[in-house]
């Protein structure tokens, strides 16, 4: 039947409720439809593309054939609204809500403290939500496979590991111990109550207080969609859109006819491939055919040979399935089903396998599928049917033509997939490698089978199949050729090698890079093939001989061991009431579990509110020379398109003296440049007007990409800085050694889970505008929009309620956004909303800035450094925007910890035509550090001793002097030095390592232990100032606003804390709405870690003013209650609103005196993390990270040690994870979180141990604390130098030692080449500049 004329009613149920959609989009996505159509706003837009589980539901459906109701969880941002007809849909409000009762899984992640910036909580907390529906008392498997999908900037993951630990079962034997769980005492402590509380040490939350899980409590499956599902007559459902029509068959023969009819019109069960190919890349399908009703796609029948599997079946349900049947099978049948359920398990996230299914995996015949190379090689086949009956298709290397083709007619439809049993004597294993451990595509893989005869060493049979290297999946059949009839032993193996080496090559330019890397995987995956199959071959007793132990490969250690978090008690003396140094829960992370937490973008359209979408440059440096905007203005829905010459007041901002366009309108000098913006009345019809502008350009010559090329051209922002303390260039020639050498850092993008955000609302009179917007700067938005649109500042009031995330990245660009989005707002006098897509945020909004280090260093033997000479070049991009700051913190850091005589560094920020870089948190420390480190590491390698040694040898001791002339005292420094080897047992563990290192070849383990010294609040004085306003109301209720911005740094919560011991009331009492422009003017960045610091002392200075002059009040009435005094004060007539101010330090930096003060006191800490290597692939595991820092006394503990783990994961993210991959042209390729890898669940340390250093305290802050944010992202390099000590380990195996280079960041690719193993060896180099290479070098 043809799709009918009339468009069918859709039905679901959403948190119980039912919903019809009479006229359902098939362009409309789930999410989009939850939070601009049900106003349900708690599930949030994170990516779009299912990389990010922020958008996590639960869908339930009813099973007529089983009658039983199956949960699973999902992405709301790829679930077609259509597909969901007769389906149950739970979203984070439908589980509880502060209004109602909030559920266990959202209160434990709250009071766990794993809610920060709180974006990406109610995705966590429905992943966690739908496992224990499905399963109330979980492993920790199944906890970290639920949370594999989300992920999170702030937390660093381990806090909300840890409330949702506090659901599993756990036997005292195993290693999760109960301290594991968040409880006090531990089983393994003995049952001594006896001694004091007090001598207890404090936890940050105590799971006595959680309310129990209670199944019966939840929301019911509705009746009425059990009763449709066993109705006997389903209706064939049209769903018509703007574009696309969606027809839903119940029966075989309608899909057959269907799809003869049309051909082009693809299948969508899933939609996670076609979803991302329309939502990224703009494909239109008139059509799309969704068979999700087709029973006979989800028919499953056994066989005596094998199983056939319906092609409709989920990744999931293959993977339980096949589960089922290992045990119910000899286990000589069961090697294929053992290899696919290994490569499902790290295929994707939960959420995708819950959705994808097989026939789509396998016809979307990716190059890199991980499913495709392990069915090929276990001779599984496809049965098809078509117009023209059945056939039954073998999957074999003639199966895959070309990239995403397959031999398949266009009308024919994969029925199911038979997998067979293996027979005796056959060997089946699956390999895959991808640059992070879970939920990310694969680099390579490969399914390999091998056949013997009975009590025989010789190849009958063998199939090998590559993913990822080409554009197909592809056969080694040269390869198997040379192993047929061969005995399976060495000299086989290293004959096939140099065969595979010849079949299986790829061009420099080949998509994805990493060319020799993927090549010599090849060899290692065929040679662990190799190892697994003499194992199976001794245990079959074909052969006697043992493997050498030292080459045996074992997996990667996975399983967590409890960690700890310590910090001190408060004094004995304070009130109970005083909450000051207690580790109290984020103020909104309830709110925020709950969904409830209004984002910018949750708040309620305006009538008549109008979406800003982008239009950006295409070259990276080229003359403008048309821009034709009349075929978007056609588009239906667009109202207008902004374009420079519509700009009221200033067209530019200025920095440095260098001028920022806000939109180019005569020249671009970079890719992703912003050009105009296009209004519409809708999100979907602003993106399809964008489409339709018409640029053209004229290439201009030059265009500079890496820092070399901006050397060569002299190509920079000024100022440059440098700096010298004594005379380097003499005291060179007087030690016993000099060295260079020199690391190359990658770029960082922030991926804040909130992209940029904001909306513009004109009053209506006098040009008066409200900017709601997720900003760390109102005041420096305020002035932005108000000098765009030529008003005075008083007319601008920003409100930021709280940000999703900033980390740096919401300041300068943030304000360009908004006076473009405020100019749409003014010209068409409207509410104007403005959301970035992910990819557009990535690509416009630029990152932490790439350095070049250089170095010169002399030391003497007995490794002491006499002399360092250091060059730092920053890839500024195409603005000056901060860079000329950063490049003086650079310099201003580049001692770190050691006490150099002689000590010079220049600095350079470099102009290139890439997207601006902006602060990112660290603001060039990171890269300084890391430079300074490697020297440090490269010493220790000439004179082959430990590296710890060195860096004590030359650690600042008794009163010190900074290079810049600042005085200090290093005590705390060494403290934390010395705390940490010893809560971290260092010198035991480096004996371990080494002799893990002997016993083993192909796995290595490393440790470094580093320390930092940071300065902290702005060396430009006038932003070290705060500013707060408190108001007492009648009833007691106090109301505080201060100039700093809620980002998940707690700092509404420290303000809270600060004001209820000020003014003696319970934090209840305290509320803090917003940060607004209107009550606290002219404030100063949330930046520099110095946020508490300047808003606590104005909280203070505010509610001691209003404390004192409640005095008279308390001596008349010493017995009184607040609410009493407050009211006694109002009748008084005693003002109850005071503005607090504090005049932070008078800092400063002379750069031709070259000496300052440029910081009011310094950050100490230092960490040892240890990682175990695979030589073979580069993956690795961090195993142990313990941190010590110096942090006065927390005002906060839960909240700091929240900060010192969140930043610490970011750092370990930048150094060994985290790559932006740019074209020869200057495009980003890596444009969201599929191609962008930010650490996950699985990147955390198995044991993550974090102490506060005791009995400390810093005269220069608010109660004796230290700014937190950003000094421990540094210690995240603490696990590159251990990968780079087990490749050393790795590279003295093959007799190579001495210093050797290892660029940042450390990916699997890289440790990978470092270990120089003999199959890396083989890999023949690309001679340099011989051909063009997929991506830049930045």
């Amino acid at each position: 039947m043809s799709p009918g004329t009339e468009g069918s009613a859709l039905c679901v149920f959403i948190n119980g409720e039912k919903v019809t959609e009479s006229h359902a989009d098939p362009e409309t996505m789930l999410l989009s439809f939850l939070r601009e159509k049900l106003r349900l706003t708690g599930t949030k837009y994170g990516c779009g593309g299912g990389g990010c589980g922020a958008c996590t539901v639960m869908v339930s459906r009813y099973q007529p054939a089983t009658k039983t109701i199956t949960h699973y969880a999902a992405n709301a941002c790829l679930l077609p609204l259509c597909q969901l007809h007769g389906a149950a849909v739970t979203t984070v409000e439908g589980i509880g809500s502060t209004k109602t009762r909030i559920h266990p899984v959202q209160e434990r992640i709250a009071k766990a403290h794993g809610s920060q910036c709180g974006f990406c909580t109610p995705g966590m907390v429905m992943s966690m939500y739908t496992l224990l529906r499905n399963k109330p008392l979980p492993t920790m498997e199944d906890i970290n496979q639920a949370l594999a999908g989300n992920l999170c900037r702030c937390t660093g993951y381990r806090p909300i590991v840890d409330g949702c630990k506090t659901f599993c079962q756990h036997s005292q034997t195993e290693t999760n111990c109960c301290r594991a769980n968040g409880g006090g005492n531990c089983c393994l402590d003995g049952e001594d109550d006896t001694e004091e509380a007090k001598d207890k040490k404090p936890q940050l939350f105590d799971k006595k207080e959680f309310l129990p899980l209670d199944p019966t409590q939840e929301l019911i499956f509705p009746p009425e969609l059990i009763l449709m599902a066993e109705g006997k007559s389903l209706q064939t459902l049209t769903f018509k859109g703007e574009r696309m029509t969606w027809v839903s068959p119940t029966t075989l023969e309608e899909l057959v006819q269907l799809k003869a009819s049309n051909p082009k019109a693809p299948l969508v069960m899933g939609n996670t491939n076609i979803g991302p190919d329309i939502k990224f890349k703009g494909v239109l399908h008139p059509l799309i055919i969704s068979p999700t009703r087709v029973k006979e796609l989800f028919e499953i029948t056994q066989t005596p040979h094998g199983v056939w599997v319906g092609a409709g079946c989920s990744l999931s349900e293959v993977q339980s399935l096949l589960e089922e049947l290992v045990p119910q099978s000899p286990e000589e049948k069961t090697e294929l089903f053992k290899a696919l359920i290994h490569q499902l398990r790290n295929l994707g996230s939960q959420q995708i396998r819950n959705v994808a299914s097989l026939g789509g995996n396998i016809m979307s015949a990716y190059p890199n599928s991980d499913l495709n190379p392990v069915l090929a090689a276990g001779s599984c086949k496809l049965s098809v049917i078509s117009n023209g009956g059945r056939r039954e298709v073998p999957l074999n290397q003639d199966f895959f033509v070309s990239f995403g083709k397959t031999i398949l007619k266009p009308e024919e439809i994969v029925v199911s997939a038979f997998i067979p049993f293996s027979r005796k004597g056959e060997i089946v294993r699956a390999f895959r490698h991808a640059s992070r451990k879970q939920s990310s595509f694969a680099t390579v893989t490969t399914g390999m089978r091998v056949f013997f005869l009975e009590g025989s060493k010789l190849v009958q049979d063998v199939s090998l199949y590559y993913g990822g290297m080409g554009p197909t999946t592809v056969s080694a059949t040269k390869t198997c050729a040379a192993l047929i009839g061969r005995p399976w032993d060495d000299e086989t193996l290293s004959q096939a090698y140099n065969v595979l080496l010849d079949e299986l090559t790829l061009p420099p330019s080949a998509p994805g890079g990493k060319v020799e890397f993927r090549q010599s995987l090849t060899l290692s995956f065929l040679f662990k093939f190799y190892l697994e199959v003499l194992q199976k071959l001794r245990e079959m007793n074909v052969i006697t001989d043992e493997l050498p132990e030292k080459l045996r490969i074992q997996p990667l250690p996975t399983e967590s061991q409890p960690s700890l978090q310590e910090f001190q008690h408060v004094s004995k003396d304070q009130s109970n009431q005083d909450p000051v140094g207690r580790p109290i829960m984020h103020r909104s992370a309830i709110s925020q579990a709950t969904g409830e937490a209004v984002y910018c973008d949750d708040m309620p359209r305006t009538d008549g509110e109008l979406f800003l979408a982008l239009v950006t440059s295409s070259r990276a440096h080229a003359k403008i020379t048309e821009l034709d905007v009349s075929e978007a203005l056609q588009i239906p829905g667009v109202v207008d398109v902004i374009t420079a010459k519509d700009i009221p007041g200033k067209k530019v901002r200025t920095m440095f003296g260098y001028s920022e366009e806000l939109l180019a309108d005569v020249e671009v000098s970079c890719i992703g440049q912003m050009l105009c913006a296009v209004v519409a009345d809708t999100r979907a019809h602003a993106k399809r007007g964008v489409s339709a502008v018409r640029i053209s350009y004229e290439d201009l010559p030059g265009a500079i990409f890496t820092v070399e090329e901006a050397i060569e051209k002299s190509s920079y922002f000024e100022p440059r800085r440098m700096i010298e303390r004594g005379n380097v260039t003499e005291a060179l020639k007087s030690v016993d050694r000099v060295y260079e050498g020199g690391i190359r850092l990658g770029g960082q993008e922030h991926f804040y889970m909130e992209t940029q955000s904001m909306l513009v609302l004109p009053v209506g009179e006098e040009k008066e505008f409200n900017v709601y917007v997720s900003t760390q700067s109102p005041s420096f938005v305020q002035d932005a929009v108000a000098e765009t649109l030529n008003v005075p500042s008083n007319r601008v009031t920003c409100h930021v309620k709280r940000i999703g995330g900033a980390f740096g990245g919401k300041v300068t660009k943030t304000a360009i956004l908004a006076s473009i989005t405020a100019v749409a707002a003014w010209k068409n006098n409207c509410a104007v909303r403005c959301v970035l897509e992910r990819g557009d945020d990535m690509l416009i909004t630029g990152g932490r800035h790439p350095v070049l280090g250089k170095y010169k260093v002399g030391f003497m033997n007995d490794g002491r450094i006499v002399a360092a000479d250091f060059q730092y070049y920053a890839n500024a991009g195409n603005t000056v925007d901060e860079s000329p700051l950063v490049g003086e913190k650079i310099l201003l850091h580049m001692d770190n910890t050691y006490n150099i005589p002689n000590l010079r560094g220049h600095a350079a920020a470099c102009r290139t035509n890439l997207p601006s870089n902006t602060a990112f948190r660290g603001f060039g420390v990171p890269q300084s550090l890391m430079v300074v480190e490697n020297m440090i590491n490269d010493v220790a390698m000439v004179l082959g001793r430990p590296a710890d040694q060195i860096r004590e040898v030359n650690m600042y001791k008794g009163p010190s002097v900074t290079h810049y002339k600042f005085e200090f005292s290093p005590e705390n420094l060494l403290r934390c030095w010395e705390e940490c080897k010893l809560r971290s047992d260092y010198s035991a563990r480096c004996k371990a390592v080494n002799q893990f290192n002997q016993q083993n070849h192909w796995k290595k383990r490393g440790i470094s232990i580093i320390p930092i010294k940071y300065g902290i609040a702005f060396a430009e004085s006038f932003l070290n100032q705060a500013a707060a306003l408190v108001h007492i109301y009648k009833d007691g209720s106090v109301l505080v606003t201060h100039g700093g911005a809620e980002m998940g740094q707690g700092i509404h919560t420290k303000m809270q804390q600060v004001a209820s011991r000020e003014l003696h009331i319970p934090p209840s009492k305290v509320y803090i709405s917003e940060t607004s422009t209107n009550t606290v003017p002219n404030t100063c960045p949330s930046a520099a870690s110095f946020g508490t610091d300047a808003n606590g002392m104005a909280v203070k200075n505010a509610c001691q003013t209003l404390y004192q002059r409640l005095e008279p009040i308390r001596q008349k009435n010493p017995k009184g209650s607040w609410e009493s005094w407050v009211n006694a004060a109002f009748f008084e007539k005693i003002s109850l609103s005071a503005t607090g101010f504090y005049r932070g330090p008078d800092l400063y930096m002379d750069w031709d005196k070259m000496e300052g003060q440029p910081y009011a006191y310094f950050t100490y800490g230092a960490c040892c993390s240890e990682v175990e290597l695979d030589c073979l692939t580069g993956d690795y595991r961090t195993l142990r990270t313990d941190i010590v820092v110096d942090i006065g006394r927390s005002v906060n503990p839960s909240v700091d040690i929240g900060q010192i783990e969140g930043a610490f994961v970011q750092g370990l993210g930048f150094f060994t994870l985290e790559e932006l991959k740019f074209s020869p042209s200057g495009l980003l390729y890596t444009r969201g979180p599929s191609q962008y890898k930010v650490p996950a669940v699985c990147d955390v340390p198995l044991q993550f141990n974090v102490y506060l250093l005791p009995d400390t305290h810093n005269p220069h802050a608010i109660y004796s604390s230290k700014g937190i944010g950003e000094p421990t992202f540094f210690l995240g390099s603490s696990v590159f130098f251990a990968i780079k000590d087990a490749a050393a380990a790795a590279r003295s195996d093959s007799g190579l030692i001495g210093p050797f280079s290892l660029d940042s960041p450390a990916t699997p690719e890289r440790a990978c080449l470092a270990c120089a193993s003999s199959f890396t060896k083989k890999i023949p180099a690309s001679k340099p500049g011989s051909l063009k290479l997929w991506a830049l070098n930045i």
